[in-house]
């Protein structure tokens, strides 16, 4: 399986929704957490591209895989979050389900 294909299934591949929606209250609540993550998700990703582009430099274009596979993991964790934010999905973002 090539990392294209891993990517497109943690992004895409099934996901289950949960039996009983949360109430208002508690998917406001939520909400407002991840909210809190994703600015902090934000902020990492920022720093992130910073030492990116240093290893860059320093390498002769070579990046960090480990930073960049970690760089792809955040955004697929940023996608699903704003998914259940955006109420597309009731699946909550990690912490609260599996990363993958």
């Amino acid at each position: 399986m090539t990392d294209d294909h891993k990517i497109d299934g943690r992004i895409n591949g099934p996901q289950d929704e949960p039996e009983k929606k949360d109430s208002l209250v508690m998917r406001l609540i939520y909400m407002l957490i991840i909210w809190a993550m994703i600015s902090l998700a934000q902020t990492i990703l920022g720093a992130m591209t910073i030492i990116q582009y240093i290893i860059l430099l320093i390498n002769s274009g070579e990046p960090n895989e480990k930073l960049a596979d970690f760089g792809t993991s955040l955004g697929i964790w940023i996608a699903k979050a704003a998914r259940y934010q955006t109420a597309a999905s009731n699946v909550k973002p990690w912490p609260w389900s599996d990363l993958d």
